[in-house]
């Protein structure tokens, strides 16, 4: 796919949020602690402007507003997660450590830098929104994950795309294995820290890790 293509597709998406209801948020849902604290994480990590990202994305007019597009898709998962948490009698929390640790990290960094380290922020949440889907037996809480594990399922491939052929050939192997190495301490780190929460939702930590490991081999096919 093209930028134009891929700002195509966000454009219909954007489009069918827009027409589409929200989630029935009087229903209320009903959190384990454990699960809860993870959600309130995930939620400061997608609460992001996207500034810094919007920036770099400057200089490809058609990249820059699917760029944009993305990070409404983001904010937009901040927002229902939010309201998920509200539905369960459950604040948002204003940060987190591993969010300040990544968000420094990527903007220390350029473009095709960042984008790396986004990637992996998005595959580990290809598995933890599925975890989130298929480990509880609350239907709003299956409801708002599934909406977000659709999006994030559309985000790895158009990154991917982003990505795709831009380091020489000299370098490629030695930058492909550092960003497996980021990604493994990255997925042990998640792995421990929302360990409980995975157990809740039917998920050990090694399988959680593996999972990711895997998931990101397929992104780079």
């Amino acid at each position: 796919m093209t930028h134009a293509h891929w700002l195509q597709d966000f454009e219909t998406e954007a489009e069918r949020r827009r027409r589409r209801e929200d989630p029935p948020w009087e229903r209320g849902a009903k959190l384990h602690p454990d699960v809860a604290k993870s959600i309130q994480r995930f939620q400061v990590g997608e609460a992001g402007d996207g500034a810094n990202l919007i920036a770099k994305a400057a200089g490809d007019d058609t990249y820059l507003a699917a760029v944009k597009l993305f990070v409404a898709e983001e904010q937009n998962h901040a927002r229902i997660l939010a309201e998920l948490l509200g539905a369960a009698g459950v604040p948002t929390i204003g940060q987190h450590w591993s969010d300040t640790v990544f968000v420094k990290l990527r903007r220390a960094l350029g473009l095709r830098l960042e984008l790396m380290v986004l990637l992996i922020a998005e595959v580990i949440a290809l598995r933890y929104y599925r975890a989130l889907r298929d480990g509880t037996g609350d239907p709003l809480v299956t409801e708002v994950a599934a909406r977000i594990l659709a999006d994030e399922e559309r985000h790895v491939p158009f990154h991917c795309h982003r990505l795709r052929g831009g380091f020489p050939k000299p370098v490629r192997a030695g930058v492909f294995g550092a960003w497996r190495v980021m990604l493994l301490g990255v997925a042990i780190t998640v792995a421990a820290d929302h360990g409980p929460a995975l157990k809740q939702l039917g998920v050990g930590r090694r399988e959680f890790v593996t999972d990711v490991l895997t998931a990101f081999e397929a992104a780079l096919q």
